[in-house]
C-alpha cells in the first residue's frame, strides 16, 4: 500500500486531496515537524530534504508535493488535461504554482507570523509577491472554470493547496481582490474529498505549540547562527 508522509500544512494537504479524489488506498504516516520527526533517519531515507509530503509507492519514492501530484496523475491517468494540445499550458501552470505560489506564500507566512524579528523589507517583499501570484491566478480564472481547459486537474489541486490559505497568508480582507480564485477555492472546498483531505490532520495528534523546541526544529538556521 502507498505510504503517505504528511502533516496538516498546505503542501501535504493538496496531495491528500488527490489521494481522496482518486480513491487510492494509502497509509497516512504523520510527521510532526515541530517535534523534529522530519530529521529521523527513517524519514530521511524517504526525503533527504527533510520536508513533507513524501510518498513511498511500493518502493517508488517521490518527494515534493508538485512532483507527487504529477507522478500520481500520470500513474493513474486521472486529473490530467483533457487534450494533449493542452500539455504545454498544463506544465506551465503546474510549475507556476510549484515555483511561485507555494514558495512566496510560504515565505509570506513565515515573515508575517513566525519570524523572531519583524523585518519590514522581508514582509513587504513576500506579501507583495504572494499577492502578485494570486493576482495572476485570479486573472487566469476570469471567464474560465478551471486553470487548464475545461476539466478539473492537478493544477487546480495545486493552486487550492495554498489559495485556500489566502486569509492566513495575506489577511482576511484580501479575498475581495481575488473573486475568480475564491470561486475555484470554494468549489473545491465543497467537494467531499477536500473535506476528507483537510480532516486527515485531525486523526493524528500534532504538537500545537510554537515553542523553543518547535522553533529549533523548524527554523534551524537560528541555531546555526547562534552557534
Amino acid at each position: 500500500m502507498l505510504k503517505f508522509y504528511f502533516n496538516g500544512s498546505p503542501n501535504p494537504t493538496k496531495v491528500a486531496l488527490f489521494l481522496e479524489e482518486a480513491g487510492l488506498p494509502y497509509e497516512a504516516i504523520a510527521v510532526d515537524t515541530r517535534k523534529g520527526e522530519q530529521f529521523q533517519p527513517d524519514f530521511l531515507k524517504v526525503n533527504p530534504n527533510a520536508k513533507v509530503p513524501a510518498i513511498d509507492d511500493g518502493g517508488a519514492v517521490v518527494f515534493d508535493s508538485n512532483a507527487i501530484l504529477l507522478y500520481l496523475a500520470e500513474k493513474t491517468g486521472m486529473f490530467l488535461p483533457s487534450s494533449p494540445s493542452l500539455r504545454g499550458e498544463f506544465l506551465s501552470w503546474l510549475m507556476f504554482a510549484a515555483t511561485g505560489v507555494g514558495p512566496y506564500s510560504g515565505q509570506a507566512v513565515h515573515f508575517r507570523h513566525f519570524a523572531p524579528e519583524k523585518v519590514a523589507y522581508a514582509i513587504n517583499r513576500y506579501i507583495f509577491e504572494a499577492q502578485r501570484h494570486f493576482g495572476v491566478l485570479n486573472e487566469r480564472l476570469a471567464g474560465r472554470k478551471y486553470m487548464v481547459g475545461d476539466t478539473y486537474t492537478i493544477v487546480d489541486m495545486d493552486v487550492w493547496g495554498w489559495a485556500r490559505m489566502v486569509p492566513f497568508v495575506l489577511g482576511e480582507e484580501q479575498w475581495a481582490k481575488f473573486p475568480n480564485l475564491k470561486r475555484l477555492v470554494d468549489e473545491i472546498n465543497a467537494r467531499p474529498a477536500a473535506a476528507r483531505a483537510i480532516g486527515l490532520k485531525d486523526k493524528h495528534t500534532f504538537k500545537a505549540e510554537m515553542d523553543e523546541e518547535a522553533r529549533g526544529h523548524m527554523f534551524r538556521h537560528l541555531a546555526v547562527k547562534a552557534g
